[in-house]
């Protein structure tokens, strides 16, 4: 059990580096939507999709990279300052090219050109604290990690509010603040909230820059690159999965209310993605650290195991409890017109999980390009589906589009990796324990009258728990057991 209690602990801090910020987020939903009308709250999650989108590109796979090559390399310090470098000349290029061409970017996708100008220095700020963020896991530091996460979240929170809720109300009884103030800004000053917290980012992380040794080897930069290129591929493909829905439905014209209904919805989805992301701060270091051990298989297919049980009490919750959720996230009733789409997306990440899980095997035997074409066949998939779906059903397309997506590339990974890196996993027990969570999820909220009550959902969570117990009574006692 201690191996995996080493585990859960790495992906309990690392999870508190990543749940306490997105917990901080939802608030900057529940803010947005207290404050803005669903039009404007449209508008806002089309940029960021956009931007999210962008930051994968300005990262090309080099954080994967410097993790592969951090374990293997014995010159450590080569590895750092060669990722660091890279991406410094490849941001600055960027960051120039942008701001020349800023008014065509403005042109083309229909933004105003001061949220260009923001959204292209955030994307630069960002894009310079990649490798600083990674050195910090791949040396064993999660809690400076934990502290400068949080902190970046409560200053972009704490700006929110100043400049959305308490500005418009002060500027009238001090002239200081009347300076600063522009009616109608909303979401300008969200743009702005994030740079200056990009900013603070940067500035603690800067004396990684100072202590850096100013050496670039050309030869392992084309090793990172190669490595990493098919990083970048799947990255680009994830997030046509994860955010391009957002801008395919203002694309098809779908109003921007509907959008911003439905990007307040996703949100509640998404604390199946806060267990998702920090299981995978944790577990990716954690393959890569035990690929040389004997027992290296069998380990994987009983985490795998344990992270199907563990998502899918987890999702089966939030699916249970999401009418309550939405009364603290999105209290503004003309948002629930997208409240059906929200078990759809809690299981596609749950699918997504999975798939993180099951892909260690392309990873661990240098096949990112494998990994990469099953990401591009997901985005074919997602837009595919949102092409045929959205004229038809609107937002539901989309919801439907993304776990199909997620669904497709988790089978296709598990079809491969057993015959390129055959990992024993329970099959009959992973399909049981998915399968019966997706079940009582469904009927508990798609049947109107089991939904309007809270029993029947929360006997169908004790019962999953008692199915788990029975059947994994040995561990789960161990489990409880373990000090």
């Amino acid at each position: 059990m201690s191996l995996y209690k080493k585990l859960l602990n790495q992906t309990a801090i690392y999870g508190l580096a990543t749940v306490l910020p997105r917990m901080l987020s939802f608030l900057l939903v529940r803010l947005y939507v207290d404050y803005m009308p669903s039009e404007e709250y449209g508008e806002v999650s089309v940029i960021f999709a956009y931007l999210i989108f962008f930051n994968v590109i300005l990262s090309y796979g080099m954080e994967t990279a410097f993790f592969r090559f951090y374990n293997v390399e014995e010159n450590k310090q080569k590895v750092i300052s060669t990722s660091t470098i890279s991406l410094l000349i490849s941001t600055i290029v960027f960051l120039i090219l942008g701001l020349i061409f800023r008014e065509n970017i403005a042109q083309w996708s229909e933004i105003k050109i001061d949220y260009i100008f923001y959204t292209l220095l955030i994307l630069g700020l960002d894009a310079l604290v990649i490798i600083p963020f990674s050195k910090l896991r791949a040396e064993g530091r999660p809690i400076k990690y934990a502290v400068i996460k949080i902190a970046n979240v409560v200053i972009n929170l704490g700006l929110n509010v100043f400049f959305i809720v308490l500005l418009p109300k002060w500027q009238e009884d001090v002239n200081l603040l009347k300076s600063i103030y522009v009616v109608d800004f909303q979401i300008g000053y969200i743009f702005i909230s994030n740079l200056i917290a990009s900013l603070f980012t940067l500035f603690v992380l800067l004396p990684d820059y100072f202590k850096l040794k100013w050496h670039f080897d050309s030869t392992l930069w084309k090793r990172m690159i190669h490595y990493g290129f098919p990083i970048l591929i799947a990255g680009i493909a994830f997030a046509i999965n994860e955010h391009f829905d957002k801008i395919l439905l203002e694309r098809m014209g779908v109003s921007l209310s509907d959008i911003g209904a439905y990007s307040a919805c996703y949100k509640i989805g998404m604390f199946m993605v806060l267990f998702r992301t920090a299981y995978t701060l944790g577990i990716e270091p954690f393959f890569f650290s035990h690929a040389k051990n004997e027992n290296a298989p069998q380990t994987y297919a009983e985490i795998t195991k344990y992270f199907v049980i563990f998502g899918s009490f987890i999702s089966l919750g939030v699916i249970v409890f999401a009418d309550v959720l939405k009364l603290l996230l999105v209290p503004r009733s003309e948002y629930w017109i997208a409240m059906n789409i929200v078990p759809l997306i809690v299981i596609a990440n749950f699918f997504l999980g999975i798939y993180t899980n099951l892909s260690v095997w392309y990873k661990l035997i240098d096949k990112t390009k494998i990994g990469a074409y099953i990401s591009i066949v997901g985005a074919v998939v997602t837009l595919l589906l949102n092409v045929l779906l959205i004229p038809l059903i609107g937002f539901v397309g989309s919801a439907i589009a993304t776990i199909l997506a997620y669904g497709t590339m988790m089978f296709i990974s598990y079809k491969l990796g057993q015959k390129k890196y055959p990992i024993p996993y329970d099959k009959v027990k992973i399909s049981m324990y998915l399968g019966l969570s997706i079940f009582l999820s469904g009927i508990t909220f798609y049947v109107d009258f089991l939904r309007e009550t809270y029993v029947f959902g929360i006997l169908a969570i004790l019962f999953y728990a008692y199915f788990v117990y029975k059947n994994e009574k040995e561990w789960v006692t161990k489990l409880i057991k373990r000090k």
